[in-house]
């Protein structure tokens, strides 16, 4: 499993020969000026709820790559009306797709389009590959839900939002990954404007000291689980 950080919440997961693209708002983001949208090949687009920092180029890459998007009912329902393929989900409810097992849980957030539009309730992905598992926590507040994931999977990474103001902050993000009983962390949803920026070198050294290991990928960087 290959994960490359996109910027912002947006992610690209290779699993095999199938690409998965998670929340892509990039060419929105002015720290993602480098990455261009239209190299980049997705199968499916797993989305986490319906904000424009998180759906912003869905549209483009979806008519271009014909990738299927994966979200809850709403999400997945307003993208069937403009004619795209989606896959519904809800919370708690899991499907095998073919690059592995999807689970949609739970998150704590909103969740609207940029048109105004109903965006159903947020969540985050497990998504459980052949070898490797990773839990994708979307835009969340810490939450006592996060302990029922390490009940039924073990994880080998987490995606944690880190910015505060919006989502959890570093501290609560600490304590996620004991929740989910993981300790290696890839960190999320920071720096892209000035509500969510952060000191790196700090928020590195606090993980460690509770023996965890942060990282904070360069955007349009990997790494390989």
């Amino acid at each position: 499993m290959k994960i490359t950080f996109y910027g912002h919440a947006a992610l690209g997961i290779k699993v095999g020969d199938k690409h998965i693209l998670v929340d892509p708002f990039i060419s929105g983001n002015p720290l993602a000026k480098h990455i261009d949208i239209d190299s980049l090949k997705a199968d499916y687009i797993l989305l986490t709820h319906a904000h424009g920092d998180h759906v912003l180029d869905v549209e483009a890459i979806a008519k271009r790559t014909n990738a299927v998007i994966v979200s809850n009912a709403e999400v997945a329902g307003y993208y069937s009306g403009k004619g795209f393929e989606a896959h519904p989900m809800n919370h708690g409810g899991s499907w095998n797709f073919d690059f592995g097992k999807v689970k949609y849980v739970n998150a704590i957030h909103s969740s609207s389009f940029p048109d105004g539009t109903y965006g159903g309730n947020p969540g985050g992905f497990v998504i459980e590959g052949e070898r490797k598992n990773i839990y994708i926590a979307g835009d969340t507040a810490l939450t006592m839900d996060m302990k029922l994931i390490a009940m039924r999977t073990k994880l080998d990474l987490v995606i944690l939002p880190i910015g505060d103001n919006f989502t959890m902050d570093v501290e609560d993000a600490i304590l996620a990954s004991d929740f989910v009983d993981c300790d290696k962390i890839l960190g999320y949803h920071y720096d892209t404007f000035g509500y969510i920026k952060i000191e790196h070198k700090e928020a590195i050294q606090k993980f460690f000291d509770k023996g965890k290991d942060l990282m904070l990928l360069e955007i349009g960087d990997s790494i390989e689980l």
